[in-house]
């Protein structure tokens, strides 16, 4: 569940301030959204977080930390992917990848992965994180 909060709310954003369709653009950017956050927490986000709780004890500053690392990532691979089919009729790019990325990059929008990626770390560690300390944990018999 950590992975569908932000992409719904972005796209419904987004679907309201860019469309005169607002329902259409909103299942529309729904669906890449959805796989690239589910991608990342299932592909990155976890195996990371599992890679650092054998050296240290994860704590919500950590996982958050982990989070908006992970976002910026995905925003670097995900220009990676515009960059590849930015030539003419979607062919071989043109420019290299360092004046791609800057000139895209300088869009204010560029801050919603790095966001997008704390928030669901945050929720997951919300959702799934240890029980409380002064609450004991029932043990079936």
């Amino acid at each position: 569940m950590a992975p569908l909060p932000v992409p719904v709310i972005c796209c419904a954003v987004m679907g309201v301030l860019q469309s005169g369709h607002p329902l259409l653009a909103f299942l529309i950017t729904l669906v890449p959204a959805c796989i690239i956050s589910y991608g990342t927490m299932f592909v990155l986000l976890l195996p990371c977080l599992y890679i650092l709780s054998l050296s240290q004890p994860l704590t919500s500053f950590k996982v958050c930390l982990v989070g908006l690392t992970l976002g910026a990532a995905v925003h670097v691979l995900v220009m990676l992917m515009m960059w590849k089919s930015s030539g003419p009729d979607s062919g071989p790019p043109t420019e290299s990848f360092f004046t791609f990325f800057v000139r895209f990059s300088a869009d204010p929008l560029t801050a919603v992965f790095p966001l997008a990626g704390l928030l669901t770390a945050a929720l997951y560690w919300w959702l799934g994180g240890a029980p409380p300390q002064d609450q004991p944990i029932a043990v079936p018999k």
